[in-house]
């Protein structure tokens, strides 16, 4: 093992200098090199499948908790782009309230003690302002007075289906590519180890965004669009998708209808205009504090309590920084893939996008949604990395015991 995989696990440490004063180099370079042995317990190392549980575990942990936030900063970023929000029974009621003033009676305010309300024909219909977000709290107040206390978890399945494969792929490959590229740059270029989390990360986070970025595209819909057909159960991630796919086929020719599903990728590369800066600012900064963090709490005497609480530490302050310096891009990646024309969504590029933001609301518009964001990454990062280095620590013990 590398020794950046020692200081990050110094549970670890004691364990291997026994095994290197007990076995021929040889024996040694073989046991704490990739790929990881199986052969005894003594030298075990945790393998993609061990690796893959622990990251799914953290993920589907992290989406349930954060995902009220990602709602706010959805919606915040998507009012900003031009999507106008109401009464979920605005539209039924102005419909029903034509066929005569004997018809139906609604009362459409914001909320009940809201005292701007105004009769319009038989309807209470609060206005416009009522139903325009001014920041975090307000959305998640509004969307509970309006929409429900579960419309805050919207989209929590398909953050699940998104969490599960998407951070099972990332966080192992990012191990894997480290310790790879770690041992390489020890070998052969030495200065160049420092940036060895920066690249390793930009290229797991690229792998594992353009797997499963389909369900992320859904994510942001189901986050952004007010359900409006009331009685009826939201549209799924399943369904959500072929909405987008039979949109756009019914808007095109023929001839194109086969980039039908080329359209489930719109806006992928924003997402990676994002996501690769947004893990290299985050793991290049998150592993020399838990490195240190884990000096100062355990060292080689490490105990689960304290790996949680250095890597907890150390992701929150990665993920904010991360996602407080990545937002402009957020922002750009939120306004592709809510774009209902699917030829202009196709045909449009990050920059362009960044440049409307701009056009439309200067500075303050690249960083919409900044406070959800940040305060959803700090925690998500937080979480996922200490319980994905908990279980990791939980599972090594639990072997080399056995």
């Amino acid at each position: 093992m590398v020794d950046s995989e020692r200081i990050q696990n110094p549970w670890m440490a004691s364990e291997q200098t026994a095994v290197q004063m007990n076995a021929q180099p040889s024996d040694s370079t073989k046991c704490f090199s990739p790929p990881p042995p199986l052969q005894s317990s003594d030298s075990y190392k945790l393998g993609i499948g061990e690796r893959a549980f622990s990251a799914a575990g953290a993920a589907v942990l992290s989406a349930i908790i954060v995902n009220p936030l990602d709602v706010a900063k959805t919606r915040l970023q998507a009012q900003a782009a031009g999507v106008a929000y109401s009464h979920p029974l605005s539209n039924m009621t102005g419909r029903m309230a034509c066929f005569g003033p004997n018809m139906m009676f609604a009362d459409l305010r914001c909320s009940p003690s809201c005292t701007r309300a105004g009769i319009h024909g038989t309807v209470s219909l609060c206005p416009p302002e009522c139903f325009r977000y001014k920041g975090t709290l307000d959305v998640l107040y509004k969307i509970i007075q309006q929409e429900g206390f579960s419309m805050l978890w919207r989209g929590t399945n398909a953050g699940l289906a998104l969490a599960v494969p998407t951070v099972g792929i990332y966080l192992p490959c990012y191990d894997i590519f480290r310790n790879w590229l770690e041992e390489f740059t020890t070998k052969s270029a030495p200065t160049t180890t420092p940036y060895v989390p920066l690249v390793a990360g930009s290229l797991a986070r690229s792998l594992a965004c353009a797997t499963c970025y389909p369900i992320e595209l859904a994510k942001t819909r189901m986050q952004a669009f007010q359900e409006t057909q009331i009685g009826k159960k939201p549209p799924g991630v399943f369904q959500t998708l072929l909405d987008v796919v039979s949109h756009f086929k019914s808007t095109n020719s023929p001839q194109s209808s086969l980039q039908g599903y080329r359209v489930l990728w719109t806006g992928m590369g924003a997402q990676l205009a994002r996501d690769v800066p947004f893990s290299a600012i985050c793991w290049s900064t998150l592993e020399p504090t838990r490195r240190k963090l884990l000096n100062l709490v355990g060292g080689d005497d490490a105990t689960a309590l304290s790996v949680l609480g250095a890597n907890f530490s150390a992701g929150f302050v990665a993920g904010t920084i991360a996602a407080g310096a990545t937002c402009p891009l957020d922002v750009a990646k939120t306004r592709r893939q809510i774009e209902r024309d699917p030829v202009r969504a196709l045909k449009m590029s990050t920059r362009q996008t960044l440049m409307e933001v701009w056009r439309d609301g200067g500075l303050k518009g690249l960083f919409t949604g900044l406070g959800p964001r940040v305060g959803r990454a700090g925690p998500s990062v937080g979480i996922v990395v200490s319980f994905y280095e908990v279980v990791k620590f939980v599972l090594h013990n639990q072997y080399n015991t056995s």
